[in-house]
């Protein structure tokens, strides 16, 4: 296995990176005197992967929801599956699907070799039946209605769904009780062929583990079969929203909103430069030392749960601005008012050079703590960055840098989700 070594002196942290012939790429970061190891198996596959290009190099529409679904599947084995295994070596597991990839790890401080070789194992050996499937449909079936009944997780698809109109970021990641019906074991063992290749995937371990241990593990354990990253479809999408407004009512003690803005990619994805000066940039206009917060807080319109983030990845891009409010549409005003002042005056230089050290010290903070570590590992993978790939963008971000992205943000370009108490029926007298 090819190797190379990332340090960054001041974190007086190393990450090394092995290639394996496959492609799989492994990301390992050890940490003297840590007991504790939490390792993730990643694929570049999430919900947002819609289609797939066939053996003709053309594009199939699969059913919205297979990476979420397929996620689900390959705990399971013709024996034990991978909960039991992990028991046995005292390790915890999990997986996860998101917009634009899936996970599998454990967290473990004993018996790590064998908690790696488990995760190896049962990722790369599917075991799929019809009858299993058709469980596991009501199973997801069930999740998705759950998920209906979330405010937050209701608002924010709803905003999604009023600015893009036919990005897959607008569907729900768990995919729609249609969308699930199509799937079946056969669907998913060609899915896992196409997606679950050592080339689409990556590795990263962090914590009281050694590099040479972890590659000679993958060495000895990993499937050796030939593959490629699979490549995206790129869905263009208009600059302007679908609708301006979109409104739900739902069992909620108070208002609940977010203003979206979306950005007008000229390409795929934004660079981590654009997306580190986007985040300081908000941190310096709706950060909680900001004078917007503590107008809009003085004035009871947000409580301290308000926040903004660039939410983006393959062909979106947004800003959303939100949290509980007694008055969505006065906070709105006010945000949209401050956003026009910046856009003309510029921001206030001492703010950003607040809100840069602010994320700085948050990059910093994060190798602290192994599961992120390992998180923001496979995420540089995912974009094509180098480790410690943030830290450098953190410290080069400039303040025309951070003004140039909030330019980007247009009332024209945006959309505002709310989500409303349900009106009680009061009875006739």
């Amino acid at each position: 296995m090819r190797t190379k070594k990332y340090t960054d002196a001041k974190l007086s942290e190393t990450v090394y990176v092995g290639k394996h012939s496959s492609g799989l790429e492994v990301r390992v970061l050890p940490k003297a005197g840590y007991d504790s190891v939490y390792a993730l198996f990643g694929v570049r596959y999430g919900s947002i992967d819609t289609a797939v290009k066939n053996a003709d190099g053309v594009f199939e529409t699969i059913p919205e929801g297979t990476a979420h679904f397929l996620e689900h599947k390959l705990f399971e084995s013709e024996e034990l599956n991978a909960f039991e295994r992990f028991e046995k070596t005292g390790a915890s597991a999990n997986a996860y699907t998101s917009f634009e990839k899936t996970a599998y790890l454990f967290k473990g401080s004993s018996e790590i070799e064998a908690s790696l070789e488990i995760l190896l194992d049962f990722v790369q050996n599917p075991y799929f039946t019809q009858e299993t499937v058709d469980k596991e449909q009501g199973i997801i079936g069930q999740e998705i209605r759950m998920y209906q009944d979330e405010p937050d997780w209701q608002v924010m698809f709803n905003l999604l769904r009023a600015l893009y109109k036919s990005h897959p970021v607008r569907i729900d990641i768990a995919g729609t009780q249609a969308s699930i019906a199509e799937i079946d074991a056969d669907l998913l063992y060609r899915l896992y062929e196409t997606f679950y290749n050592p080339a689409n995937m990556a590795l990263t371990v962090v914590g009281g583990v050694e590099p040479e241990t972890v590659f000679a593990l993958v060495d000895r354990c990993l499937v050796k079969k030939k593959g490629a990253p699979c490549e995206r479809k790129f869905v263009p999408e208009k600059p302007a929203p679908v609708q301006s407004y979109i409104e739900q009512a739902m069992s909620v003690a108070e208002k609940q909103f977010l203003l979206g803005y979306k950005l007008d990619l000229k390409t795929p994805e934004l660079t981590l430069a654009e997306e580190t000066a986007t985040d300081i940039a908000l941190e310096a206009l709706v950060g909680r030392s900001s004078p917007l917060f503590r107008r809009l807080l003085d004035e009871e319109l947000i409580d301290m749960g308000f926040g903004a983030e660039l939410f983006c990845g393959h062909g979106y891009a947004c800003v959303m601005f939100g949290g509980t409010s007694r008055d969505p549409e006065a906070a709105v005003k006010q945000i949209r008012v401050e956003l026009r002042k910046v856009r003309k005056q510029g921001l206030d230089p001492d703010a950003f050079e607040r809100a840069k050290r602010k994320l700085y010290g948050k990059s910093v903070m994060c190798y602290n703590e192994i599961g992120a570590t390992a998180n923001l590992l496979l995420d540089l993978w995912l974009c094509g960055d180098p480790p410690f790939a943030e830290i450098a963008a953190c410290k080069q971000v400039t303040l025309e840098q951070a003004q140039a992205q909030l330019a980007l943000l247009q009332d024209k370009a945006s959309a505002l989700s709310v989500i409303v108490p349900v009106q009680k029926e009061t009875a006739d007298v």
